[in-house]
């Protein structure tokens, strides 16, 4: 298996950019462990490690918004990952969004960008 440096975190958890490798767009970034790691490469598909849950997170398992992956790019310290995928379904973002970056800042305040493509309320029961 090709190895990560997950200690220099006092968590073990280093940052994974999940990006479109057809368009470039940045859809999300999320965090992996070394078990996460594993299940990825395993299956083909982007798993997580959800902080706030405290456990795997295939992405899409509730959704069904999964991310294949179709290459992985690794820093130069081995500490940050970059998942070129293939979005399956409409989004990335729990909240409904294509991306998780739908906002940007315009002077002193933000602005939304991007457009609801789901209602999360029907997805996420």
């Amino acid at each position: 298996m090709v190895e990560l440096d997950f200690s220099k975190s006092d968590d073990g958890l280093i940052p994974a950019i999940a990006q479109d490798y057809k368009t470039g767009e940045v859809l999300m970034l999320a965090y992996i462990n070394e078990e996460s790691w594993a299940e990825t490469l395993k299956s083909g598909y982007a798993t997580y490690w959800t902080r706030s849950r405290q456990k795997l997170w295939k992405k899409g398992e509730e959704s069904g918004n999964l991310q294949e992956i179709k290459e992985i790019l690794i820093d130069c310290d081995d500490d940050t990952v970059v998942f070129k995928i293939n979005q399956i379904g409409d989004a990335a973002c729990h909240t409904g969004h294509r991306s998780c970056f739908y906002r940007k800042v315009d002077g002193d305040k933000i602005v939304t960008v991007g457009k609801k493509v789901f209602n999360p309320e029907d997805v996420y029961k």
